[in-house]
């Protein structure tokens, strides 16, 4: 006996603490859902409180204030039945929580049981896990309910809600964008669904908090594992798909009473199924743009100003920054010293006009010859070094925070990720900002993502992504002045950041003694340095800051 089931999944974008605006959000998608002839609809993890709500966990009235707000959207859950993810109490102990709510009552709560803690999870310091899981009979469908980590243990709470009959998994998850994530998640999602004969709603969050982006990219797989439909990725998203599952035959721990059969005849709204449409790169772009977007909205900001250098990193924010809030929302600021070639105005100037943003150019050489006249008779007897070139960074960061000041603008650094492992970038210098775009993109994904964003419309000058990457503090200066060359040097920073890898063990993958000891040594020294730069978006598996927690001061080597 099988029975027809319309499923929808409101992949909706919630923002941290926002609990009526998430309210709103989620009441909108549960509109569309009614209208869609849904039987079930879901939404992503801590729906209603934004995800990850960190310490805000720790506040009493937040918890019950969430409360609250949950409450006041079940009373808009009409003839439908929704699952929205809330942080519930018991006592002093608090847990991420699924609430299934029909009628206008919440008929049940599924607590998650495996906590995540570990890289950018910290749940264990927040929640209690769920000793158990429960089910819940919708007709004469049986379907259980769990929260993100649940589905990814083979032997989890899927295995133990389908050993009592469930024939449907509903999974609410906010899982954080990066490099080959969306693949392995589908892989997980798949083998569970085969693996335990079940249908499977996976419901994932959309947007950016803070350095996380949630991809989306939610989806529903049938009980041989076939994805059937599949919801966008980077963007908000309703997907409906009419399923049919095996009659339940287990006993439901907790009971939903709404007969399918009023509800299963031909309705508008369901979804096709959808493609991956992204390849890797393309995967990261976009990651960066909303990212990027929801940083600077979310956060009161409208809009940012970039120090435009004529070179690759600052091209590449620049064009995120135009693809993610208009052009009309982002100022280009050249501000050349003695040491700035012709060719990089011009080429600051190209991107700009073909972006079509603001641009003003700001010398800092007068500036710069009267820190140097100030400070001479204290440099007497000490030669030129890198202090000299750290001024001039440091006047331009002056000179953006001004901008900040005076009209509100929020500045986006332009250091990559290769700059921000070794500490090729100057304190208070080009480090000053509000927010570091590709602080987690190593220099060479930075060139595959500018040809990338000029395969949809050249807007980089073709002379940015040849010519010689240089800082122009100096004469004739080039990065690899200071580093080795950049594809040697992401390779060896991959295999110590994001893997762990030793020294020894990099030198026995065939990079030389040398090369390795110079790299790790940069690494270990300017762990000061990144302590003190802004947030950035996450889009590797290892990224610094939540993921990866060295010690400042540390002797270990």
């Amino acid at each position: 006996m099988k029975n027809t089931i319309r499923l929808a999944i409101a992949q909706v974008n919630c923002t941290v603490g926002d609990l009526k605006g998430n309210s709103e959000r989620i009441k909108e998608y549960l509109g569309m859902a009614e209208k869609a002839g849904a039987d079930i609809v879901s939404f992503p993890e801590l729906a209603i409180t934004g995800y990850p709500p960190e310490d805000l966990l720790l506040k009493p009235s937040f918890v019950e204030d969430n409360i609250d707000a949950l409450g006041k959207v079940a009373k808009s859950v009409g003839n439908i039945v929704a699952v929205i993810g809330f942080v519930d109490r018991k006592k002093s102990d608090i847990y991420n929580a699924a609430a299934v709510i029909y009628r206008g009552r919440v008929a049940g709560v599924c607590y998650k049981m495996s906590l995540p803690n570990y890289g950018v999870f910290d749940e264990f310091r927040y929640f209690k896990a769920a000793p158990s899981q429960s089910v819940f009979r919708l007709g004469n469908i049986v379907f259980g309910a769990n929260i993100c980590e649940d589905i990814w243990h083979k032997k989890g709470p899927a295995a133990m809600q389908a050993a009592k009959g469930a024939g449907l998994i509903i999974n609410i998850s906010s899982s954080p964008y990066y490099m080959g994530k969306i693949d392995k998640r589908e892989e997980v999602v798949r083998y569970q669904a085969k693996a335990n004969k079940v249908f499977v709603s996976y419901t994932n969050m959309v947007g950016g908090q803070d350095e996380l982006v949630f991809d989306g990219q939610s989806m529903i797989v049938d009980n041989k594992g076939n994805v059937v439909a599949r919801a966008a990725a980077f963007k908000e998203d309703f997907l409906a798909a009419d399923i049919d599952i095996p009659a339940g035959t287990g006993r439901s721990v907790k009971v939903v009473t709404i007969p399918v059969s009023t509800r299963s005849a031909e309705k508008p709204g369901i979804s096709p199924c959808r493609v991956k449409e992204l390849g890797p790169v393309a995967e990261v772009y976009e990651a960066l743009s909303l990212g990027l977007k929801d940083y600077v909205l979310k956060n009161g900001f409208r809009e940012v100003v970039i120090g435009l250098s004529g070179g690759i990193d600052s091209s590449i924010v620049a064009a995120l920054a135009v693809d993610a809030l208009g052009k009309s929302n982002v100022i280009g600021v050249f501000m050349p010293t003695r040491y700035s070639s012709e060719a990089s105005e011009r080429d600051a100037r190209e991107l700009a006009n073909r972006l079509g943003i603001k641009f003003m150019t700001i010398s800092i050489e007068q500036l710069f010859k009267l820190y140097m006249m100030a400070l001479d008779s204290k440099f007497s007897g000490s030669g030129k070094d890198k202090t000299e070139e750290n001024l001039q960074a440091r006047i331009r960061g002056n000179m953006l925070m001004a901008l900040s000041n005076k009209f509100g603008w929020m500045v986006l650094t332009t250091g990559n990720k290769s700059e921000m492992s070794t500490g090729y970038a100057t304190l208070y210098g080009d480090m000053a900002g509000g927010f570091a775009v590709i602080k987690d993109v190593p220099k060479t994904l930075v060139y595959k993502l500018a040809k990338y964003r000029n395969g949809v419309s050249e807007v980089i000058p073709p002379d940015v992504l040849t010519k010689e990457p240089t800082a122009e503090l100096r004469p004739d200066q080039k990065d690899s002045d200071t580093l080795p060359p950049y594809d040697m040097l992401d390779k060896v920073l991959k295999l110590y950041i994001e893997e762990d890898k030793s020294s020894a063990d990099i030198i026995k993958t065939g990079f030389g003694k040398d090369i390795v000891a110079r790299v790790v040594g940069m690494v270990d020294t300017s762990e000061y340095k990144r302590r003190q730069a802004p947030p950035g978006i996450k889009i590797t598996p290892k990224a610094f800051g939540k993921d990866r927690r060295m010690p400042i001061t540390n002797r270990y080597k």
